[in-house]
């Protein structure tokens, strides 16, 4: 058996991942996004971004006000 490696994943700060969410190894999601519930995420997501669907792409870019609670 040989060796076995994975790639991390990468997470930025303030982000929110909805429910039932799949992160593929080596995928890097950018600080201040929101990922939908349900998404398959492929590739790396950049910072304040709405992203979902399978597979994941950006809807909209969030502003930083909106994400004040």
């Amino acid at each position: 058996a040989g060796l076995e490696s994975s790639k991390p994943i990468v997470i930025g700060d303030d982000v929110w991942i909805g429910g039932d969410v799949t992160i593929l190894p080596g995928v890097k999601i950018g600080s201040g996004c929101v990922i939908g519930a349900k998404s398959l995420v492929t590739k790396d997501i950049p910072d304040n971004v709405l992203a979902l669907g399978n597979p994941a792409q950006v809807v909209k870019r969030i502003g930083t006000e909106t994400l004040l609670v």
